[in-house]
């Protein structure tokens, strides 16, 4: 099923990790103190959000891209600047890119984790929903509330818009397990004015693409792009395989390749690209009022080798849909949060090691095919596997024809690693198939299979689960790599 009946434009996107490349490129760069210090008062502050205090060794940080057609201080976009972004006069609520960012305060690798916008989850207060529903909803229950009891209609914004943001803060905490410590936030303008402001950024794409309703129409192969286009780029999610998973792919190596391009290259050398960047930071980024961004962005000196990695949650159901008929995704939090607390280091680790022989399941990645006939079980096995800490590369029902029993393949039975795998799936089989890559482990589930993954979850009763199409992570995408990878 396409994603293209999923509601709303999506105006959103990486826009809200420019910020911390861009600040931490200023310090990199050897941009003095005071001016720094300049730069991070012109920002707008928020207060009174029920932040955490950062006190489990790492800042947690809840950056989000709202489609909104105001700047950072509420005043309104301009004729010329509306036009240029294709956003037309529609008033932007949702918040359509949502990235939970840990910083380690060891100065290990940073990891950013997307969650989908249209993730169904709990919403305090309102109920299941859209995730990137929370704040625009909340806010609009919330100001109407206000003004029907008399308040001015400045007060009402500001007093509904900090009852929004708290609302999606509490929804993403109780859905990956981690409090947010800090909240940045950045509006349609900023992306494109912060990826001019670096000279533009490059990208590949496997085939070219045309898609006017994101106004995206691209060739095929690596390009750099200026902020209107990246706009495009990053905006769409019609006509992608995936829809939004896709587009959240496009988000993480924009901005991996943003971190790696701007840190190894130096691009922000010149002046006038600095005082663009400041320009830009003062009309688009909210931050808390709490956070010693002088004192943060001397931490991230040590990410300047491009230690930072893209994740993305699993996922349930791709194509979900509620009672109501509404295109939702799938997402169970339990699993959400196992697999946050294990991707940043939390819990787990000594069991999947011993579980493994010895193999660090980070290094392998794993293809899992079905062939059992039972629907999903491929997604459920990936997830599993996930769990444990392996990687998933391809999981999809299996053609090659009818397999009677369970087995792992590889090209040589004595694989450490296809070994480690078969031992974390219950002990099946390993058996050399010549052809395949190097390296190369493939798990394969027939009707037998019985072990991690076989069971139904549990956790959440979907009627149509037969019909689910789950999503489990893919590898992380690293901003030290060479050159843009090419996507969708």
């Amino acid at each position: 099923m396409s994603n293209a009946k999923r509601g709303g434009r999506g105006g959103g996107s990486v826009r809200v990790f420019l910020t911390a490349a861009a600040a931490l490129v200023l310090v990199i760069t050897g941009l003095g103190w005071h001016s720094v210090d300049q730069l991070v008062s012109s920002i707008e502050r928020i207060g009174d959000l029920g932040l955490g205090g950062g006190k489990d060794g790492a800042v947690d940080i809840l950056m989000v891209g709202i489609d909104a057609r105001t700047d950072a201080h509420g005043n309104p976009l301009s004729d010329d600047e509306r036009a240029m972004l294709h956003a037309g006069d529609e008033v932007g609520l949702n918040t359509d890119t949502i990235i939970l960012i840990r910083v380690p305060n060891d100065g290990r690798s940073a990891t950013a984790i997307s969650i989908p916008r249209d993730s169904y989850v709990d919403i305090p207060g309102l109920g299941m929903g859209k995730i990137n529903s929370a704040y625009g909803v909340t806010k609009l229950a919330k100001q109407q509330k206000l003004l029907d009891q008399g308040e001015s209609a400045k007060q009402a914004d500001q007093e509904s818009s900090q009852a929004g943001r708290q609302a999606l803060i509490k929804s993403v905490a109780n859905l990956t397990g981690i409090t947010v410590d800090h909240y940045a936030e950045v509006g349609l303008l900023g992306f494109v004015l912060l990826t001019d402001a670096v000279g533009g950024v490059d990208v590949c794409l496997n085939n070219a693409v045309y898609e006017p309703m994101s106004g995206a129409d691209f060739p095929a192969g690596r390009q750099r792009l200026d902020g209107a286009q990246a706009l495009s780029f990053v905006r769409q999610r019609h006509e992608l395989p995936r829809g939004d998973l896709d587009r959240i792919v496009r988000q993480q190596v924009y901005m991996a390749q943003l971190v790696h391009q701007v840190l190894s290259a130096k691009t922000l050398t010149s002046p006038s690209r600095l005082q663009d960047l400041s320009n830009a930071v003062g009309r688009t980024i909210v931050l808390d009022e709490d956070w010693d961004v002088l004192k943060f962005l001397s931490q991230l000196q040590d990410l300047s080798g491009g230690k930072v990695e893209f994740e993305t949650i699993p996922v349930q159901d791709l194509n979900g849909w509620t009672d109501d008929g509404e295109s939702v995704v799938r997402v169970d939090p339990a699993a959400v949060q196992k697999y946050v607390a294990e991707t940043i280091g939390g819990g787990g680790e000594d069991d999947a090691h011993a579980e493994t022989n010895g193999v660090d399941p980070s290094t392998v990645t794993v293809d899992v095919y079905n062939a059992s006939g039972v629907g999903g079980m491929a997604g459920s096995v990936a997830q599993a596997l996930q769990g444990k800490g392996f990687r998933t590369g391809t999981v999809d029902n299996w053609i090659g024809g009818p397999i009677q029993s369970t087995r792992v393949l590889t090209g040589d039975a004595k694989n450490a690693k296809a070994r480690a795998v078969a031992q974390a799936l219950g002990g099946v089989p390993v058996l050399a198939e010549s052809g395949l890559p190097e390296g190369s482990v493939r798990v394969v589930l027939a009707g037998d299979y019985s072990g991690p993954g076989s069971a139904p979850a549990t956790t959440m009763d979907f009627s149509s689960s037969s019909t689910m199409t789950p999503v489990p992570p893919a590898p992380p995408i690293d901003a030290g790599q060479n050159g843009p990878k090419c996507v969708n």
